[in-house]
């Protein structure tokens, strides 16, 4: 494994709970009756792409050596939330369990809507986290992630902010 450093170290260790937030209001909002197709496919394709992340990134931690979570864990680091991230890049997006728990009951257009929402202030807590290592990571393997997630998940923000909900209608 190529070298790294303490900015490669802390991306994983913060990206990978960041994502599985991600995974879970996917899987979440998968359940969801009424739920608009464009956000169902949305949710899919989240799940799909962030599930093999965490996988990667748990495995640069355990061949570095490293904890999977910083030391202190992660409450020790500005987590932000809703709205964007806080002055040391933290996990700005990530979802109160309050929060999670709306979206759980949620249904509907509401539902897709506060789904939308929330997943463009995640995916922006996830380019910042993404362009901090980038900006000062080392090794090339989580640089090239970093790199990926910037892409992929602004695009993925330009297509949430062209949805427009429709209620769904069941047709029998």
């Amino acid at each position: 494994m190529a070298e790294h450093n303490d900015a490669d170290v802390m991306f994983a260790q913060m990206m990978r709970p960041h994502h599985q937030q991600a995974v879970e209001m996917s899987e979440m909002i998968l359940t969801t009756n009424g739920l608009d197709p464009q956000v169902t496919d949305l949710a899919t394709t989240i799940m799909d792409a962030q599930g093999p992340e965490i996988e990667t990134m748990t495995g640069w931690l355990e061949a570095w050596g490293e904890p999977m979570e910083p030391e202190g864990g992660r409450e020790d680091h500005d987590m932000g939330t809703m709205g964007g991230s806080g002055d040391m890049g933290g996990m700005g997006g990530m979802m109160s369990e309050k929060q999670m728990s709306e979206l759980g009951s949620a249904e509907g257009v509401d539902a897709s809507r506060m789904f939308l929402d929330s997943r463009i202030a995640h995916h922006e807590g996830a380019i910042d986290m993404a362009q901090d290592e980038i900006n000062d990571g080392r090794n090339p393997d989580a640089i090239e992630l970093a790199e990926s997630i910037v892409e992929t998940q602004q695009a993925e923000i330009d297509q949430m902010q062209q949805i427009t909900l429709h209620p769904v209608t069941d047709k029998v």
